[in-house]
């Protein structure tokens, strides 16, 4: 009776991946065949597999001003100016409260852990108010610097407790064999701890980097501008004029948007997947 069910649960199995598979690509394949549309108009009102006019003319009216007159260069360089500093700033805060939160034992720890906890559980909604008046007062509220902040904040509870699992799964013997040896606090952490923990930093970074430069509706709040808003601010922006634009550009900028994230995947991939199997017992 179970030789006779394998076959059966294979076949199941390889159903289940196929509909997983094309609940993935067909979103990807409908972006593409937008993209390269040249006989949209506006919104799109049918559904086709294929182009009706092959063209790659949406991908030049976006390279030229995508977003009222803004370029696609400055909307490429504000989402890469937000994202990398939210990233790095979430990481290096991540880093210092997830280590003090992993090795040392203080008062109020676990208040603070789950403080951290409550603000990565909350609506990003919750924070846009005190954030609002925060960066209001510093003058930072309508500057790049003030949209890293607000997303830094956002990427911060995953970095802490993404990090001080990590932290927490290295052994202290191996600090402490440091110690030792004559090394203090300060170089035992940056040659003994850091290495170790570098896939879940990779981790942490890629993930943090990846909420800021996606995010659209609340870094509205707090851009006032053209030439400070980012790609996928604009590409809202265009969904929302209904059929002032048309559709193919919000493909084709969706596409070139993509375009960074995947390179930045295909450059750290095997790296990345080393490090994280580094250890591991394989059979």
């Amino acid at each position: 009776m179970r030789n006779r069910m394998k076959p059966l649960q294979q076949i199941l199995s390889q159903l289940a991946l196929v509909l997983i598979g094309m609940y993935v690509l067909l979103p990807i394949w409908g972006i593409l065949r937008l993209a390269f549309d040249g006989t949209l108009r506006g919104r799109a009102t049918e559904f086709h597999w294929f182009p009706k006019e092959f063209s790659f003319l949406p991908f030049l009216s976006v390279l030229d001003r995508p977003y009222q007159s803004v370029s696609f260069i400055v909307l490429l360089q504000n989402s890469l100016i937000v994202s990398v500093s939210a990233a790095l700033a979430a990481v290096i805060l991540g880093i210092s409260l997830a280590y003090a939160f992993a090795r040392f034992r203080f008062p109020g720890r676990q208040s603070g852990l789950f403080l951290i906890l409550l603000t990565a559980v909350l609506p990003p909604v919750a924070f846009t108010t005190p954030l609002y008046l925060l960066l209001g007062l510093l003058k930072l509220r309508t500057t790049l610097l003030g949209l890293s902040i607000v997303y830094a904040a956002f990427a911060m509870p995953f970095c802490v407790w993404n990090l001080r699992a990590a932290f927490q799964a290295i052994p202290k013997e191996l600090e402490e064999a440091a110690f030792l040896d004559g090394a203090g606090y300060f170089t035992t952490f940056l040659r003994i701890t850091l290495p170790l923990a570098s896939p879940s930093i990779a981790v942490a970074a890629l993930i943090a980097f990846l909420m800021a430069y996606s995010e659209f509706t609340i870094g509205w709040l707090f851009v006032e501008k053209a030439d400070t808003v980012t790609l996928a601010m604009s590409i809202y922006a265009i969904l929302t004029s209904g059929s002032a634009q048309p559709w193919s550009q919000i493909g084709s900028l969706a596409i070139l948007m993509s375009a960074p994230v995947v390179v930045i995947f295909l450059i750290f991939q095997q790296t990345l997947l080393e490090r994280m199997m580094f250890g591991a017992n394989v059979d």
